[in-house]
């Protein structure tokens, strides 16, 4: 690993079903629940697509507010939302098909011709946008071993 390379790691683990705790290597970050809607799951947690949904608007909306805050321009309030487009591809298999973000900064009105440079630039700092722009290198691999059983 180079000094310009940066690991961490997410582990989950199975509670029944399709429901699954998430536990982060941080441990000043609370374990989630993910889940999967109805019928298929219980619903008792977002799924993960709407877990990447949430990814890509906080991650966009971080960039936005880290760029204005580099130019000195206060936001008073930030919402965003975002659209999750979902369809079947050639192979019928559902996919994200597209992801429709708005941002909704609280900018005073003489900050506003201020703030063209950072919403110019801001999307090239997201990570996670420019990620899935560019098409990210997954790698999967498994081991299997014998469950416990009591027998």
């Amino acid at each position: 690993m180079s000094s310009e390379e940066r690991v961490f790691t997410t582990r989950l683990e199975r509670v029944r079903d399709y429901e699954f705790r998430v536990k982060f290597d941080l441990p000043s970050i609370p374990d989630i629940v993910m889940d999967e809607p109805e019928p298929l799951g219980r619903g008792r947690g977002p799924n993960p697509s709407r877990l990447l949904s949430a990814a890509v608007a906080s991650c966009l909306s971080s960039s936005l507010i880290f760029c204005l805050g580099k130019a000195r321009i206060a936001v008073n309030d930030l919402r965003a939302s975002v659209e999750t487009v979902t369809r079947r591809n050639e192979k019928g298999r559902w996919r994200i098909a597209a992801l429709k973000v708005k941002l909704h900064p609280a900018l005073k009105p003489d900050d506003i011709p201020r703030s063209k440079r950072c919403l110019e630039l801001f999307e090239d700092f997201c990570v996670v946008t420019q990620s899935l722009r560019k098409g990210i290198d997954v790698k999967v691999d498994f081991e299997t071993g014998a469950s416990a059983t009591n027998g």
